[in-house]
């Protein structure tokens, strides 16, 4: 599947190039004034502040003069951390800037800050605004490589454009930040960062950066100050109201739909900053339901599980603390908890995390290595996640997890040790094992062809990588035994065993150059069942160029042996990507793929032809359309047609300003099959649509209001049309109280 890298891939746009060697620490100053943030810097207070020149290109140029001007302002008051922008544009005119709702301006332009407020060069929070005031914040993971744009932080900003330029204002009350106890000043890396989209996305800072280095805060600006600060007590007190009225029908186009009752309940959410470093939340009652519809995916010819991203606010707190190389934690196996706490904190350079939930529905996934089936069963569950990890050296680490899900004949636990050393700049090691211990229901067990007694199982992760400026390499050793099983977590293959071996070189543009980069990279590798047979070898080469209009164009192919159904197939492969932006506001893309595939449903090859294009567009400032879509034909190798499979997904938002907007979203699968095609009984054509109607106001991630309708309709060979089979009305107000 294609990656938008525009709109997400964020590592790409604000990390993917390490800093160069610290200047000397600089004062952070105090000031005693107010300031308003209404985007025109014009307090006295301003006068105070220290001035940061954002002068060093160093994307796609390496360390040039930037071609914009741009001036940040810093101070602070006790209680918050202030920052301005001045930008300067030659031609305000061709600015980007779009309403939009949160953390999801990533193609405009934009201004902010990355603060390492430990100090330690490992992880720091990332505040970004564009010219109207769109807010976007992130957690930057720098030891794993991982940033992650689910963590929503409570702070103010606004943003003005003007006849030079445009100008942002921040404001960071520091109780959103977590930093350490310290006699004095505190001392923390900072990186001020503009984002100037043209023919190409210029990334200007305050640091410059060697790409010889493949760490990220390694290097920032250090700045001293908030001398004894004393954050205030940090608590925010939420309660909640849902309320929903659901119509549904036990035998859709024979029994119509019956209207339920409404229904509504009420929750409270607790954050607690017990200390700078230490927070606890308390969920009691909680609606842990998503507001959002999830990205419409294929559900045909998939051997595995499909994987869908945590969208929820509880959990998302602190979830960068439980992230290792096994994905043996994933928080939407908690289904519907009636309580859940959780402990995260950093001392010193301990970090750990804690959270256990109470769920009235047991969901599990049982791993093979050829596919995997799921349940849900009607009964409670006990969850428990625990997390810590100890850093040494430069940005090295070593953990321990330990989940554990228990409900009625049923356990799943898993625990383990894991590392993370890096050697040297260019050199670093990641390393995992894991043990699991497992017993299932009987009659779970029978229907699942599941052991009937207690099992165990491990699992284990060991990697080496490089990185340079013009070369990277990796070597991967990765398995999951047969009786390993990570309930809290998504594992959906085991009895499996992978090595992989890859090589990679990158050629940088010049300012004369058509291209600003250019990648050549592939890798070997193999992997076999418990029992030693050939499940996979394969080999694959890519190639990618990034240009003008901020294109990225990648061609590539694999050549591979798989084993399916005790049959070793084998199948070639190439693939098309290209993404671009022809204008500010427009983003086209598509990904295709064509060659060999089996066909799972038959145990067969076959030849498939898959387009899946995409697009943003915003239509004006307010007005935004989005648009996915998978199109995947798959036939026999005599010519006769197995399937024609189509899911699309369009997105239409009105965004009335930065904390309100109204959006349509409609999903279409469509799935046209050959019986004479199948060894089974099937559908010649079945459809689905859902369709959600959504308003949605914010004045912060926490005090909210959802109001929606959505609707679901299916058709197939036993239906005369698209029928529905459930209508949903559902309201949400959450309230940030903060005494």
């Amino acid at each position: 599947m294609p990656v938008h890298r525009l709109q997400v891939g964020l590592l790409g746009l604000v990390a993917c190039l390490p800093s160069t060697s610290v200047a000397s620490i600089l004062d952070l100053p105090r000031t005693s004034g107010e300031i308003t943030i209404d985007g025109v810097i014009d307090e006295a207070a301003w006068g105070d502040a220290a001035l940061f020149d954002i002068d060093i290109e160093t994307r796609p140029g390496e360390n040039t003069p930037a071609p914009v001007k741009t001036v940040a302002y810093l101070v602070e008051d006790g209680d918050s951390l202030y920052i301005a922008f001045d930008a300067k544009d030659p031609d305000p005119s061709k600015i980007r800037a779009y309403l939009r709702d949160r953390d999801t301006a990533w193609n405009d332009d934009f201004v902010g800050l990355v603060v390492d407020t430990y100090g330690d060069e490992r992880r720091a929070f990332e505040f970004f605004v564009n010219p109207l005031g769109v807010q976007m914040d992130l957690t930057n993971d720098d030891v794993n490589g991982n940033e992650d744009d689910s963590w929503d932080a409570i702070w103010d900003s606004a943003g003005r454009i003007g006849d030079d330029g445009y100008v942002v204002e921040i404001e960071i009350p520091l109780n959103q930040l977590r930093f350490p106890r310290v006699e004095g000043k505190q001392t923390w890396g900072i990186d001020l960062l503009r984002f100037y989209p043209r023919a190409h996305r210029y990334r200007l800072s305050n640091n410059a950066q060697d790409r010889n280095v493949n760490c990220y805060l390694c290097q920032f600006q250090k700045v001293q100050g908030l001398e004894d600060v004393e954050p205030g007590r940090d608590l925010e007190i939420v309660p909640t109201l849902t309320a929903s009225q659901v119509d549904t029908t036990s035998d859709p186009g024979i029994v119509p739909l019956q209207s339920g009752d409404a229904d509504a309940e009420f929750g409270l959410n607790v954050r607690w900053g017990i200390t700078p470093d230490l927070t606890a939340n308390l969920a009691i009652n909680p609606d842990f339901s998503q507001v959002e519809a999830d990205v419409a995916q294929l559900d045909v010819n998939n051997q595995f599980a499909l994987f869908f991203p945590e969208k929820r606010p509880f959990f998302l707190e602190g979830a960068d603390y439980f992230r290792t190389p096994v994905r043996a934690v994933f928080t939407r196996t908690v289904a519907d908890p009636s309580v859940g706490t959780k402990l995260t904190g950093k001392r010193g350079n301990n970090t750990f995390g804690v959270f256990v939930a109470q769920d009235e529905i047991t969901n599990l996934i049982f791993p093979g290595a050829f596919g995997s089936d799921s349940e849900s069963l009607a009964q409670e569950n006990t969850s428990f996640v625990g997390r810590y990890s100890r850093s040494f050296g430069d940005a090295s680490t070593v953990g321990a997890l330990l989940t554990a899900r228990s409900g009625d004949d049923y356990h799943n636990t898993v625990g383990g040790v894991d590392l993370r050393w890096k050697i040297t700049d260019q050199h670093s090691v990641q390393a995992q094992y894991l043990k699991s211990d497992t017993e299932y229901p009987l009659t779970v067990a029978t229907d699942f062809e599941q052991p009937l007694d207690s099992f165990d199982g491990h699992a284990a992760f060991a990697g080496y990588d490089y990185d340079s400026r013009n070369w990277f390499a990796y070597v991967r050793h990765q398995e999951r035994s047969r009786g390993f099983r990570a309930d809290s977590g998504f594992v959906p293959q085991v009895d499996t065993s992978q090595q992989i071996v890859g090589l990679g070189r990158i050629w940088h543009g010049d300012d004369d150059d058509w291209y600003s980069r250019l990648q050549l990279n592939g890798d070997w590798d193999i992997a076999h069942d418990d029992d030693g047979r050939l499940l996979e070898k394969e080999i694959e080469a890519y190639f990618n160029v990034e240009g003008p209009m901020q294109s990225y164009l990648e061609f590539g192919g694999l050549t591979r042996d798989v084993l399916f159904d005790d049959v070793l197939f084998h199948e070639d492969k190439i693939s098309f990507f290209a993404e671009f932006q022809p204008r500010g506001g427009l983003l086209l893309g598509v990904w295709s793929r064509v060659g060999d595939q089996i066909d799972f449903a038959n145990t067969r090859l076959g030849d498939e032809v898959r387009v899946d294009p995409f697009f943003t567009w915003n239509i004006g400032r307010h007005l935004l359309v989005r648009y996915d879509g998978v199109f995947v034909q798959l036939d026999r190798k005599d010519g006769a047609r197995i399937f024609d499979a189509a899911v699309q997904d369009v997105r239409l938002t009105w965004q009335f300003s930065v904390r309100s907007f109204l959006r349509l979203t409609t999903q279409f699968q469509d799935i046209e099959r050959n019986p004479d095609s199948y060894t089974d009984t099937v559908d010649r054509r079945s459809r689905d649509v859902g369709r959600q109607l959504l308003y949605s106001y914010k004045i912060n991630p926490q005090t909210v209001f959802f109001l929606g309708y959505s609707d679901a309709l299916i058709d197939d060979d036993d239906l005369s049309g698209l029928t529905t089979t459930d209508r949903t009305w559902f309201l949400k107000i959450g309230y940030a109280w903060m005494p």
